[in-house]
């Protein structure tokens, strides 16, 4: 499968005035990630897993960039927040998609918000990088999909304390771990441009 199969979603992001782009590996949007972001760019990153997978953390930690590195060992937590408010002020923020339906929405689900508050606000560019197992039909799908795979998974991965992670489905839960806090959705952008997407043709992440 190539670009031609995606079509349809990539004219729907577009209709909603997010750039879209495809690649076919996850090789390949490294490289496109290199070369969209000029050296000397401030970035950041909203946690992600498929952004390791796809080695940009990598590339952001190399001398070509200013990372603010959330995953820097030893922060204090007064550090880690200060980062994260530094994030605002970022040329480039990057993160990936819980969810992207095929009318052109990214829905998002987080714990605190670090991930979602930049997407919102304060960055002058946005750039989301999703595999193609990110895909669904409509919006209900999405929610679907975080409540039975990304969400348990994720909770799974942060080693955290949560009935998901025994069930593998969303319980509605009231623990203290939960990182199912904050819902939102991205649809029809009053900033042109700001949100790129970038399709990557193979599962990446959760």
């Amino acid at each position: 499968m190539g670009e031609s199969d995606y079509s349809a979603v990539l004219e729907a992001l577009k209709r909603n005035r997010m750039e879209a782009f495809y690649v076919d590996t996850k090789e390949e949007a490294r490289a496109f990630v290199e070369e969209l972001i000029p050296e000397g760019a401030i970035t950041a990153v909203g946690g992600s897993v498929t952004l390791d997978e796809a080695g940009i953390f990598g590339l952001l930690r190399s001398e070509k960039y200013r990372f603010l590195d959330r995953y820097q060992e030893d922060l204090s937590k007064e550090q880690k927040a200060e980062l994260y408010q530094q994030c605002f002020a970022a040329d480039w923020f990057l993160a990936s998609a819980n969810a992207i339906t095929e009318d052109g929405w990214i829905y998002q689900v987080d714990g605190v918000g670090t991930r979602v508050a930049p997407m919102i606000f304060g960055p002058e560019h946005v750039l989301i990088v999703a595999g193609i197992n990110k895909l669904v039909p409509d919006m209900d799908a999405a929610v679907a999909r975080v409540r039975t795979i990304a969400a348990p998974k994720n909770a799974v991965r942060l080693c955290k304390k949560t009935p998901c992670t025994v069930t593998g489905t969303c319980e509605d839960c009231l623990s203290p771990d939960r990182i199912c806090c904050t819902y939102t959705a991205f649809g029809f952008q009053r900033i042109p441009g700001r949100i790129k997407v970038l399709l990557v043709g193979e599962p990446l992440g959760y």
